[in-house]
């Protein structure tokens, strides 16, 4: 009768060393299954608030092009207004021919106001893409 139940024991053995391996294998997945759901949902919330982050910095962008542009716009219009009103072309009243050997001290003076304002606006062009740039920098 022993050796019968020798016989079995081994059997038993063997099944209680698959039962023990599988319950092992069943807790160290348990564990990392756990493991990985709970950093993927810090990854989900991550995200969102990157997401988020992103938006807002792109509305903060969006705004100050917005504004820089507008104001440039103004100051441009402003600025061009400003070069036509002392323009001599737009002050004198005589007719000037089209076509003259020498120049006139009128048109040497136009030709300045014309350097003067494409300057000016030029300047103005560069300050304001300054502005603009050292604005969108300092969004965080």
């Amino acid at each position: 009768m022993l050796g019968f139940l020798n016989e079995y024991a081994s059997y038993a053995k063997l099944l209680a060393g698959a039962i023990l391996l599988s319950i092992c294998f069943y807790i160290g997945f348990h564990i990392g299954n756990s493991r990985y759901l709970e950093y993927k949902s810090k990854v989900e919330i991550a995200q969102k608030e990157q997401e988020a982050k992103v938006e807002s910095i792109q509305k903060q962008h969006e705004l100050i092009t917005k504004g820089v542009s507008d104001e440039y716009e103004a100051k441009l219009v402003a600025l061009r207004n400003y070069y036509k009103s002392t323009s001599v072309w737009n002050n004198s009243s005589s007719n000037m021919s089209g076509l003259s050997t020498t120049p006139k001290s009128a048109d040497v003076i136009s030709a300045h106001n014309e350097l003067i304002g494409n300057c000016a606006q030029t300047t103005l062009m560069l300050v304001e893409l300054q502005k603009w740039i050292n604005e969108q920098v300092g969004i965080k």
